[in-house]
């Protein structure tokens, strides 16, 4: 890769990473009326993620494909951050306890499906900035 073509990628993964944090950060404080700092770094990275498997394999992955490891992903994504967050830091970002088949209070079933279900406009979102970014080259 050369040098122009990695700065490139790498303003194209800062634009994307960007809007996922904006986007989630605006879905969290419609929903809960409120979001924490630590949830736009996730939204970004998770849009990042979700949207490399275009980057990373030879053939694009079928989108039912994209959309169950884009929930699995942000699944153990917030499990991760809750772990730090939550449990070791105190700061009660989130807490699913009172939620059905929880994982200790920070990951359940219910958003799990939700993350997947949010996964599908994700991997259309990230394609729609790629494929803007590619017709500026």
């Amino acid at each position: 890769m050369s040098r122009d073509s990695f700065g490139a990628e790498l303003f194209r993964v800062f634009v994307i990473f960007l809007a996922g944090g904006f986007i989630y950060g605006l879905m969290e404080t419609a929903y809960r009326g409120h979001t924490h700092p630590s949830m736009f770094v996730l939204g970004g990275l998770c849009l990042v993620w979700i949207g490399g498997f275009d980057s990373f394999y030879r053939r694009t992955p079928p989108l039912w494909a994209q959309v169950l490891l884009g929930g699995l992903f942000i699944t153990l994504a917030e499990f991760a951050c809750g772990m730090i967050l939550n449990v070791w830091l105190g700061l009660r970002v989130w807490d699913y306890s009172n939620l059905p088949c929880n994982l200790m209070g920070q990951v359940s079933p219910r958003f799990c499906a939700l993350w997947t279900g949010l996964s599908l406009p994700a991997v259309l979102l990230e394609n729609i900035f790629r494929s803007a970014f590619d017709r500026c080259d």
